[in-house]
């Protein structure tokens, strides 16, 4: 798979985030129907590898690289371990994080799972769904375009015959 680098911008305006946060309260207020927590549904696919039943855990060899990332942070900043952990999930996880993983994450950081979302969906080299075996991204911003990278994209695409998103079928 060959992917363009790019960024989305959830909210333009702090009006519109606090129409986003409100929404779902002046539901809960209005049907008497309350969320007991958050799950990515409304951007997450179910597939039968990928559901918010499906299980994921840390090998007994990744916990042991859990407790030494855990232990660079003081107990209160446990957060701060998001990105190394979904690094250390992804790679587990043959390149792609599933929903379990993101909870696991959550948990092991004691946060809530949306923080861990917040995460993976910002930046793109969490991949939320599979990718293939071989697994090429390229930076679009404009200081990677000014350094060329639109002439690197050229030769990959010329060189694999593939266009940002394709996927060939070869091995």
């Amino acid at each position: 798979t060959f992917s363009n680098y790019s960024s989305t911008l959830l909210f333009s305006t702090p009006t519109m985030l606090r129409t986003a946060i409100a929404a779902p309260r002046a539901l809960a207020r209005a049907t008497g129907i309350r969320r007991l927590g958050y799950h990515p549904s409304a951007s997450h696919i179910d597939t039968p590898d990928n559901t918010v039943e499906t299980k994921f855990d840390f090998t007994e060899e990744n916990y042991i690289a859990v407790n030494k990332i855990l232990s660079k942070y003081p107990n209160n900043y446990k957060q701060s371990a998001i990105i190394p952990l979904l690094d250390l999930a992804q790679r587990q996880h043959g390149g792609w994080l599933p929903v379990a993983a993101m909870d696991k994450v959550a948990k092991v950081v004691d946060v809530a799972p949306v923080r861990v979302y917040e995460v993976a969906s910002f930046y793109t080299m969490f991949n939320r769904e599979k990718v293939g075996k071989y697994f090429m991204q390229l930076c679009g911003t404009t200081p990677c375009m000014i350094c060329g990278s639109e002439d690197i994209k050229k030769a990959i695409q010329d060189h694999l015959g593939l266009k940002a998103g394709q996927e060939s079928t070869e091995d």
